[in-house]
């Protein structure tokens, strides 16, 4: 079986002090593809640090919309140009997010669009992060289909109706831990919406560990076997069918 986990935070702590045993825990387990995703201008740089020392591991890179005030011209400058790197194979993550509304919305959907235009010259696909925002993110979204190949809405929790939606358009959804929660019926019913060949598997770490883990604080990619098989009950498959299937699609998004 083989597993990738297409969204995690490696260069986060307290995964970052033990990132050897991380990984090596991670790849006992099946888990042996990474994608370390940044959401800052530190945090860029630690995953193209990481994804350059592991095999298998790649990042994504971008400024979380909590920053987006915050975020300079010259900062996006410094994103185009670290995109070009060898192992970077999305832009993000990025998006809206009106739940905490850290930073104004404007300044957000502002960085937001930035973030695809980005993709676009980079031609890169988008890692997309939207809380509260599902319509407010579809209405800048438009503009941009068919200028981007491939965008995954990440740690999906919408709805089934929202899910079958964005398959429509040619959108990935990739799901969390949070689909084994038990009050999370709303996001397996989404899972049951989403054909696998759109589909990825992602844990977020180190944040929403999954049942039965879910009372360890620090999540990692280890315990996203879990989620997996929790994505192969609903669908009625096995575990490897379900594992093969996920990571095709992994790879097929991220081209790797």
């Amino acid at each position: 079986m083989e597993l990738i986990d297409a969204h995690a935070h490696l260069g986060y702590e307290p995964l970052l002090g033990d990132v050897e045993g991380v990984v090596a825990r991670s790849r006992a387990a099946g888990v042996t593809g990474w994608v370390t995703v940044g959401t800052g201008k530190e945090e860029n740089a630690r995953a193209i640090e990481l994804a350059g020392r592991f095999e298998g591991m790649y990042a994504g890179l971008g400024y979380h919309p909590h920053y987006a005030q915050d975020v300079t011209a010259g900062d996006m400058e410094l994103l185009a140009e670290m995109a070009k790197g060898p192992k970077v194979v999305a832009i993000g993550e990025t998006g809206l997010d009106f739940h905490y509304n850290f930073s104004k919305q404007p300044a957000q959907m502002e960085i937001f669009r930035r973030h695809l235009e980005i993709a676009v010259s980079a031609k890169l696909p988008v890692i997309i992060h939207s809380r509260n925002a599902f319509d407010e993110t579809m209405e800048i979204l438009k503009d941009f289909e068919g200028k981007i190949e491939r965008m995954v809405f990440h740690c999906f929790s919408e709805t089934a109706e929202q899910a079958e939606f964005l398959i429509e358009r040619g959108y990935y959804i990739s799901f969390t831990g949070v689909i084994t929660f038990k009050n999370a019926e709303g996001a397996r019913q989404a899972v049951a919406a989403v054909p696998l060949e759109r589909m990825m598997v992602e844990t977020d770490c180190p944040y929403m560990s999954p049942e039965p883990m879910r009372k360890q604080k620090t999540n990692e990619p280890v315990l996203m076997v879990h989620t997996a098989k929790k994505i192969a009950e609903i669908k009625g498959v096995s575990l490897e069918d379900a594992a093969a299937r996920l990571t095709a699609a992994t790879k097929e998004f991220f081209g790797i």
